[in-house]
C-alpha cells in the first residue's frame, strides 16, 4: 500500500477509499477522549445537550497526555486501548464521528458501525507516545477539564503516523491471514 499524506478535511472525502494496512499521515484537527470523557459525551447526547465539539465528520483520539515538559512542549501522548470505548463508540459513530484513533482490536458491534458509516478506524503505534507527540503541534483543553490528563482536548496535528486497522469495508488487519 502506498503511503498517503492526509488532512482531516481531507479524510472527510475519502474515508472509503482508504484501505486495511494502509499507512496515514494524518494532519489538521481531532480531539481527545477516553472513556470518562465518552461516557460524559454519550450523556450528553442521550439529554439532547450540546457537545463540546461537532461529533459530525469528527476524528477522536483515545489518549491522554503525560505532563508537559519544562520548556513548554507536549509531554509523550500514546495512544489507549480502544476497545474501552468499544460501548460508546457506536452511537457516536451513527451520529457522523469520522475517525477513531487508538491501539488494539475494536468488537463486531463497532466495526458494524464504521461499516455502517463508512468511517475509519486508524492504530498509533502502542509504545510510541513520544514519537506520536512530535506531531502535535498544540493542544487545548476545551471540555471536562476535571478529568484531568482524560480532559477533551483539542489537537493540532502534522503528519500524525497511523495505519488504517478497520477500514469502511470492515477489513481489519487484526484478521489478515
Amino acid at each position: 500500500m502506498i503511503d498517503r499524506y492526509l488532512t482531516t478535511e481531507e479524510l472527510k472525502n475519502c474515508a472509503s477509499q482508504l484501505r486495511c494496512s494502509q499507512k496515514i499521515y494524518l494532519s489538521g484537527v481531532i480531539y481527545t477522549a477516553r472513556d470518562a470523557a465518552h461516557s460524559k459525551i454519550c450523556k450528553l447526547i442521550e439529554e439532547n445537550k450540546e457537545l463540546p465539539f461537532d461529533i459530525s465528520g469528527a476524528v477522536i483520539y483515545y489518549a491522554g497526555p503525560t505532563p508537559s515538559k519544562e520548556d513548554g512542549s507536549i509531554g509523550s501522548f500514546g495512544p489507549t486501548t480502544s476497545s474501552r470505548m468499544d460501548r460508546f463508540s457506536p452511537m457516536l459513530l451513527d451520529r457522523g464521528l469520522l475517525a477513531m484513533i487508538g491501539k488494539g482490536n475494536r468488537n463486531a458491534e463497532v466495526t458494524d458501525a464504521i461499516v455502517r458509516n463508512k468511517a475509519v478506524y486508524f492504530c498509533a503505534g502502542g509504545g510510541l507516545g513520544a514519537l506520536i507527540s512530535r506531531s502535535i503541534e498544540r493542544a487545548e483543553e476545551i471540555a471536562f477539564p476535571e478529568l484531568g490528563c482524560e480532559s477533551v482536548k483539542k489537537l493540532y496535528v502534522k503528519d500524525m503516523p497511523l495505519i488504517t486497522a478497520v477500514d469502511s469495508f470492515g477489513d481489519s488487519i487484526f484478521n489478515l491471514r
